[in-house]
């Protein structure tokens, strides 16, 4: 028995000894009939809670700078949409199922799963939460099935967060060392900044059954005629002083780097969910399928990061007089447009979250849907989300910071990710 099915056993027991089923993940079990439950409401709320972890993440001191954001999306749309679906049925537990009496309200559940969440999480934002909670919840009727759904909403909350408090996402990262060799990884220019979540990849993943699972083959040695093109390209679209990138390219490079890359794609999301008047059913399948996606590919990108530990272009093109390929002429002086961000190159992660990203909401969707993007005060518009997926890797290499190697890795990446996610939801 491997660690995965160690850890669902012991679930299983945990839940059977509470008197709580457990469905096998995506497993195709049967599931009881849909309990007749008071009406649930919209997925509005839903919205909400998403963008109060939004609100919240943009305190820089809100949680430890070694702790991945997409955890924490991850914690708060697999509790409400546990919640909603105790009381409704309409699908498989993510994790487990919490019997929930006649005419419980779901809405009501997946309200208070949020907040529990997010207090958990952030108890020195609990202020706000709670004022959050009172607002939701005072829009529900009283009675018996709204507290019966409260109490769905806070077992469910509190058995995710202890089932999550030993996934190794609060270990003290290991001590960075850079390696001296051509293609090492090596702290980037102009403030050398420290390697973040170095330790990332050995987080237990919230679908997969390890960070490795996804990894990507190996790149082309920097040494080779597929490495030298391109990184030739990056460095003449990618350069601070580029007289090949296009305004618009240059509009879109800074566009995606404005904001957290997660953010963004739950932004969509939430465009989407509120501009169709989702059901609440609908909403809290559409964002657990999204974070648990992020979250998983980013614990998959991290793994293979620092397993490759492949250096950023802006050392590779830097370093090119010491003629470690011969098709690349160095240029000590070589900035790119954007400041370097503080991890391996291969493979990027704004080419795996957004595909992955893309990957869910089109197996929702469809592949066509007008999209109208804003960050940071622009808006940027897409036909589809594989375009806006395609523009936020393409933005890398416009912005100086991956190789077309990078991405097509981080892509192929983020689909694996995204598709073993839905196999399972």
């Amino acid at each position: 028995m491997d660690g995965k099915q160690k850890a669902l056993a012991i679930l299983a027991g945990t839940a059977l000894a509470a008197g709580l089923t457990s469905p096998a993940f995506g497993a195709g079990a049967a599931h009881s009939p849909a309990l007749p439950t008071a009406a649930t409401g919209s997925g509005t709320s839903v919205v909400e809670w998403n963008r109060e972890l939004v609100t919240i993440l943009s305190d820089p001191k809100a949680q430890p700078s070694t702790v991945q954001p997409t955890r924490s999306f991850a914690l708060l749309q697999a509790a409400e949409y546990d919640a909603v679906v105790s009381i409704t049925r309409v699908g498989p537990a993510y994790l487990f199922s919490v019997p929930a009496p006649r005419g419980a309200r779901a809405d009501a559940a997946a309200d208070q799963a949020a907040h529990d969440v997010l207090v958990a999480l952030y108890p020195a934002k609990r202020a706000g939460v709670d004022q959050r909670l009172n607002t939701q919840l005072s829009a529900i009727a009283g009675g018996p099935g709204k507290q019966a759904g409260i109490g769905v909403g806070t077992e469910v909350a509190r058995r995710l967060i202890s089932l999550r408090s030993h996934d190794g996402s609060s270990a003290k990262p290991p001590q960075f060392r850079p390696g001296g060799k051509a293609g090492d990884y090596r702290p980037t220019p102009p403030n050398f900044p420290t390697p973040v979540f170095t330790n990332w990849g050995s987080v237990k993943p919230f679908v997969m059954t390890s960070g490795r699972q996804f990894r990507p083959a190996a790149p082309p040695a920097v040494s080779s005629a597929a490495y030298a093109t391109a990184l030739n390209e990056v460095k003449s679209l990618g350069s601070k002083t580029s007289a090949t990138r296009t305004p618009d390219q240059t509009a879109a490079a800074k566009f995606w780097a404005a904001a957290p890359v997660w953010n963004i794609w739950n932004q969509i999301a939430q465009n989407l969910v509120t501009s169709q008047n989702a059901s609440l059913e609908k909403a809290v399948k559409v964002f657990a399928r999204l974070d648990l996606s992020l979250a998983d590919t980013a614990i998959a990108l991290y793994d293979a990061k620092y397993s490759y530990r492949v250096w950023r272009p802006v050392t590779a093109i830097r370093l090119g007089g010491t003629h470690y390929n011969t098709h690349i002429v160095g240029d000590p002086s070589w900035t790119p447009l954007l400041p370097t961000a503080p991890d391996p190159s291969y493979p990027s992660a704004h080419a795996a979250l957004s595909q992955a990203a893309a990957t869910t909401l089109t197996g929702i969707y469809g592949a066509r849907h007008h999209l109208a993007v804003t960050s940071k005060g622009t808006t940027r518009t897409y036909a589809g989300f594989e375009d806006a997926a395609t523009e936020a890797w393409l933005s890398r290499i416009w912005s100086g910071q991956h190789t077309s190697l990078d991405n097509h890795a981080g892509q192929q990446l983020g689909t694996q990710v995204a598709d073993f996610v839905a196999g399972h939801l």
